[in-house]
C-alpha cells in the first residue's frame, strides 16, 4: 500500500515538474484558435456567400490581460436568411441549431445548454469551451447579422 502511494506521489511530482499539470499554454490555445478560424472559413455552411461571414478580428495578436497574461480573440459575424413565410421563433431555432452543430461537430466545442432560452424571441446566447483554454460566446440575433461570435483564449502566460 505504501509503495503504491509513493509511486502515485512520485508520478504527480514528475507531471508538475514537466509542466503536464500546468494546463494549456498560450501557444497551444492560440494555434487551436487559428485552426478554428480556418475551419470556420472553409466550412461548407460559412463559405457560402449568402451567409456573409465577416471576420472582424483575427486571432493573430497577443492581447495583454491581467498581470503578465495574454489572450487571442476572434470576432466574427454571419447571417442566416429568414424565409418569407418563416416566423421569428422558427428562424431563431434554425439559426441556433446550425451554429450549435458547427461549433460542436466541426469545431469541437463542448456546449452548455440553457433551457431557459427556448423560444426567446429577443435572441439566444450560446456558450461553449475547449479544454485547451478557449471559450466561445455566440449571440443569435433576430436581426442581421444573425450570428455574432466572440471566441477567446484564457488569459495565459507566454
Amino acid at each position: 500500500m505504501r509503495s503504491t502511494w509513493l509511486l502515485a506521489f512520485g508520478l504527480a511530482l514528475m507531471m508538475v515538474a514537466s509542466g503536464c499539470a500546468s494546463g494549456p499554454s498560450l501557444k497551444e490555445a492560440a494555434a487551436e484558435l487559428q485552426r478554428d478560424t480556418q475551419r470556420l472559413e472553409t466550412d461548407d455552411v460559412f463559405k457560402n456567400p449568402l451567409k456573409k461571414l465577416r471576420i472582424l478580428q483575427r486571432p493573430d495578436k497577443d492581447l495583454p490581460c491581467a498581470k503578465d497574461g495574454f489572450r487571442r480573440v476572434l470576432r466574427a459575424t454571419a447571417d442566416y436568411q429568414r424565409g418569407k413565410e418563416e416566423d421569428l421563433d422558427s428562424h431563431l431555432d434554425g439559426a441556433q441549431r446550425l451554429i450549435e452543430n458547427t461549433l460542436s461537430q466541426i469545431l469541437g466545442y463542448k456546449l452548455e445548454h440553457d433551457i431557459s432560452q427556448v423560444d426567446a424571441l429577443e435572441g439566444r446566447f450560446i456558450y461553449g469551451s475547449k479544454e485547451v483554454g478557449i471559450v466561445v460566446n455566440v449571440y443569435v440575433a433576430p436581426e442581421t447579422p444573425t450570428w455574432r461570435l466572440h471566441v477567446q483564449t484564457a488569459c495565459l502566460p507566454r
